[in-house]
């Protein structure tokens, strides 16, 4: 990887649910690089070891975690703080796609699923991670939305709304700790290539590509790039807010 701006994140330790693998794993690398220390949440056990082995030089502590069960997320944030001592930087990366349908056909049950994972998860880790935080007076919680809570995927509506519900709900909780020492931000990414596009359809994956102005996916390190940024100490006038990673396909 070339040169680019170091933060120092030495004596932080930074917890990122989705961590095993693509963007969420992008990002731990990235925090780790500038001195964190790492706690990576994944319900997928294998993906975590291998994650941990292939990490560098301090490997990060791996939970096997379901972040959509709150009795699950609750003992892996005691875990993770037995190891740490503190959660400073909260990253909420886990997510999935669920299936390509139009909203009239889409079963029932997946829509709970992607809801569950995708909003209900991160709502459990911020509840169960602000308190300690808060003791401290500082904390950087950072949301990965998408471009799709902004305008809507034909055929994922379940995504969709479940990433803007991620937007609002990281700009309630931005306002309620605004006057205290944590910041929480989300990002509306367009499509970034990683092993989520298996789940989706080749017709999806051509429309998402034919939005984006700068004609290319994004790349998981640009990703990073950012996060690093809003997980650092200088970023500290901005919460509550949503910050666009899309090749150009954002309008607002």
């Amino acid at each position: 990887m070339g040169e680019h701006a170091r933060y120092d994140f030495s004596g932080r330790h930074a917890l990122i649910t989705g961590g095993a693998a693509g963007i969420g794993l992008a990002i731990a690398k990235r925090l780790a690089e500038g001195g964190a220390s790492v706690s990576l949440w994944d319900r997928d056990t294998a993906a975590l070891e291998q994650a941990r082995n292939a990490f560098g030089p301090k490997p990060p502590h791996v939970i096997a975690v379901d972040v959509a069960d709150p009795a699950a997320v609750a003992a892996a944030c005691d875990a993770s703080l037995r190891v740490s001592g503190g959660i400073d930087i909260l990253v909420n990366s886990a997510g999935i796609t669920g299936p390509n349908t139009v909203l009239w056909e889409y079963p029932v049950d997946d829509w709970d699923k992607v809801m569950s994972v995708n909003l209900r998860g991160p709502f459990l880790c911020c509840r169960a991670v602000v308190p300690h935080m808060r003791a401290k007076n500082f904390g950087r919680i950072v949301n990965i939305a998408s471009i799709a809570g902004k305008e809507g995927n034909p055929n994922a509506s379940a995504y969709s709304a479940s990433k803007a519900g991620l937007i609002a709900m990281t700009k309630s909780l931005g306002k309620e700790l605004a006057e205290t020492g944590i910041t929480v931000n989300c990002i509306t990414p367009a499509a970034v290539h990683t092993g989520m596009f298996a789940q989706m359809t080749q017709q999806h994956i051509d429309y998402m590509l034919s939005k984006i102005p700068m004609n290319r996916f994004g790349k998981v390190e640009e990703i990073a790039a950012l996060v690093a940024w809003l997980a650092s100490e200088e970023c500290s006038f901005s919460t509550g807010a949503v910050f666009d990673i899309s090749g150009g396909r954002a309008t607002y």
